[in-house]
């Protein structure tokens, strides 16, 4: 191929090309003045410069000097001509021989060029030739190490060494490819470097995440429950969301959601500050929206500039609710055993560390069959619509989801349309009341008696003790402990409380519970009794007997005074 006679058909290249041949006919050339032969000087008696003269240094050619040859073989990136449909080669310039060695003239380019298909080019260049536009293709690395960001731009190629008209024999043109390889190594690994960099960094945010969040949830006796965290896709920065599961004593649960917004492990530092402070605030017992309320505080102090949301509720198997306080956080649902959905509205206060507000509880039911969710925004935000629509869309899931707390769990995360790429993490627990039957069922049982003061109080309530747990099966030694304790705890309501007094009696597939409850709000402590005193010693022998005990203020005024025995397996 005559490569001079390409380069006029180059884009640009023929119209300089016409212009310099056309210059001898031009009246003035540049650098001439009219009236005044080549060379003749200017009225300043300065002698004009040829055209492409400077004055000073001599210098280089001008662009439009350069053939297309000599221009190509000057670049130091690597370029290539090919032409005709099997893309034979027409040339290629010294740094593309540099770079991957000499290539034969007419040869194909699948068998002569192999770096092309190693950069998956030869598809491309089909595609170029056919629809005669340019096609860049960025980073690809070949079997050296090397990385180019690679242009194939079409044009015209001499299909014969005749010439075009006259008595030549041309045969007209040809589609052709020329092929511009940038190396781009450094860049690459650059960036390869930053990838790293930020894996590492997500990665650590993760550990970090998942280090805080409970690694094996608590399960209450009267309780199923199953939560999952899945963070967000790889180009997304792991956030805050969090959630747990804290028993409270005396069959009571409580049952915690919440997300700090911000993102990194900055984020999931404050949300370990956050948890770990709820559950040491969980184990006074108090109200739900006492909780939120030093959690409010805790917050400011924390960071100032994180916001964070949180739901606290607790649930009570005597009571068959949900008592909760929601700080900014989106409204837990309860699905019951119709399939009907009901949302926790209110009260919502804002979110944690804002100050200045007095959180309030509310509750909801949740009876034997029914099923509570608590989930982050990640679960229900989409950028294209409105997040209410979201929460319908997952009372929409919850209706019709039933099984096992992890199928349910499992179920909304994959109607919600959550993926391994989805852009944001979602934190889900689901919370399943079960419904008993059956034999299960008379593992569970309640009884309770009413006190109205006065001596014959105390015998009263062990005699009933007596009779309940020996009608619940319990063996001797568990009765003899039960009894002893139902009777200290009403002794010790009796004479430091103020009626009404109640003694309940619970029991569960795994321990049995004693509860005593009175009007007056002043909690008992343990402590020692010395060999004269005739009193005091009644909590310290509810201790050293049970399991564990405890007390709490109730919501109505006075307080209520528990134990547990572990049941013998």
């Amino acid at each position: 191929m005559n490569f001079t006679r390409w380069s006029a058909r180059l884009p640009g290249t023929q119209r300089r090309a016409a212009a310099r041949d056309d210059r001898s006919s031009v009246p003035a050339a540049r650098g001439e003045y009219a009236g005044a032969g080549p060379g003749s000087a200017a009225p300043d008696g300065n002698t004009p410069k040829a055209f492409g003269e400077v004055s000073g240094p001599a210098s280089g050619p001008a662009l439009e000097d350069l053939p297309a040859r000599e221009l190509l073989g000057r670049l130091p990136a690597p370029v290539a001509l090919v032409y005709g449909p099997d893309h034979r080669i027409a040339y290629v310039n010294d740094a593309y021989v540099t770079a991957f060695g000499p290539r034969p003239t007419g040869a194909t380019a699948a068998d002569a060029m192999p770096e092309l298909d190693e950069l998956s080019l030869l598809p491309l260049m089909d595609q170029v030739l056919r629809s005669g536009t340019p096609r860049t293709v960025k980073s690809r690395k070949v079997r050296n190490g090397s990385s180019y960001t690679v242009t194939c731009t079409p044009v015209a190629t001499p299909a014969a060494h005749g010439k075009k008209g006259g008595s030549g024999s041309g045969k007209g043109s040809e589609g052709g490819v020329l092929v511009y390889a940038a190396d781009v190594t450094d860049h690459a690994e650059a960036a390869e470097r930053l990838r790293a960099s930020e894996r590492r960094h997500r990665e650590t945010a993760v550990t970090l995440q998942r280090s805080l969040l409970p690694q094996e949830l608590e399960h209450p006796d009267d309780l199923r429950i199953a939560a999952t965290y899945q963070p967000g896709g790889t180009d997304a920065a792991v956030g805050g969301d969090w959630y747990d599961v804290i028993t409270l004593g005396a069959g009571r649960t409580a049952l915690v959601i919440g997300d700090v917004m911000g993102r990194g492990v900055r984020a999931a530092a404050v949300m370990g500050q956050l948890r770990t402070a709820v559950r040491a605030y969980a184990r006074l017992d108090l109200p739900p929206h006492e909780v939120l309320q030093l959690l409010d505080g805790l917050a400011a102090e924390i960071d100032a500039s994180q916001i964070a949301t949180c739901a606290y509720a607790v649930h009570d198997p005597n009571e068959g609710r949900l008592v909760y306080a929601s700080a900014g956080h989106l409204p837990i649902l309860v699905r019951d055993e119709d399939g009907s959905v009901r949302r926790a509205e209110d009260p919502t206060g804002p979110p944690l560390g804002t100050g200045g507000w007095i959180h309030t509880s509310g509750t909801i039911a949740l009876p034997p069959g029914s099923t509570a969710v608590l989930y982050t925004d990640g679960l229900v935000e989409r950028r294209s619509e409105d997040i209410d629509e979201g929460v319908a869309a997952l009372e929409r899931a919850l209706s019709g989801a039933k099984g096992s707390p992890q199928v349910v769990c499992d179920r909304l995360i994959r109607s919600l349309g959550v993926t391994a790429e989805h852009d944001d993490d979602v934190a889900v627990l689901v919370v399943q009341h079960p419904a008993r039957t059956g034999a299960n069922a008379e593992l569970f049982h309640n009884a309770s008696l009413d006190l109205l003061g006065g001596i014959e109080a105390a015998p009263r309530a062990r005699a009933f003790a007596t009779g309940v747990l020996t009608s619940w099966r319990f063996p001797v030694e568990l009765c003899d402990l039960g009894v002893l304790a139902a009777g200290e705890l009403v002794a010790n309501s009796l004479q430091h409380g103020t009626p009404p007094t109640r003694l309940g009696l619970r029991r569960t597939d795994r321990r049995l519970i004693i509860e005593v409850t009175d009007g007056d709000d002043h909690l008992p402590r343990r402590r020692r009794a010395e060999p004269v005193d005739e009193a005091g010693r009644g909590i310290s022998i509810v201790a050293t007997i049970a399991s564990s005990w405890g007390s709490r203020r109730t919501p109505g005024g006075g307080k209520a005074v528990w134990c547990e025995f572990a049941l013998p397996q």
